[in-house]
């Protein structure tokens, strides 16, 4: 039986499938961006889609420490603007 891959919220720290996670990307080029399919290349931080988590993405230092490189105030609106428009069109 194969097992199922588990991740942590890099905000709340909760234990979870990554398949129920959401994934933030550095990529090979050092943007940072919301991976919605999981897959892309580069460094990845998961995190759940609780609304305090989803908020919080705006914490710089957590998200830099977890990707491994310095993320812009931008980018890191522009990911949050992304999972919330991707959560809402996945209920």
């Amino acid at each position: 039986m194969k097992q199922t891959p588990m991740r942590t919220c890099v905000m709340c720290r909760t234990k979870t499938d990554k398949r129920q996670l959401l994934r933030i990307v550095r990529t090979p080029e050092g943007k940072v961006e919301f991976d919605p399919t999981g897959k892309k290349n580069g460094r990845g931080a998961y995190l759940c889609s609780k609304d305090e988590c989803v908020n919080s993405v705006k914490n710089i230092k957590k998200i830099s420490a977890a990707l491994e490189a310095e993320a812009t105030a931008q980018e890191l609106e522009q990911v949050t603007e992304e999972i919330k428009t991707y959560l809402i069109n996945k209920k």
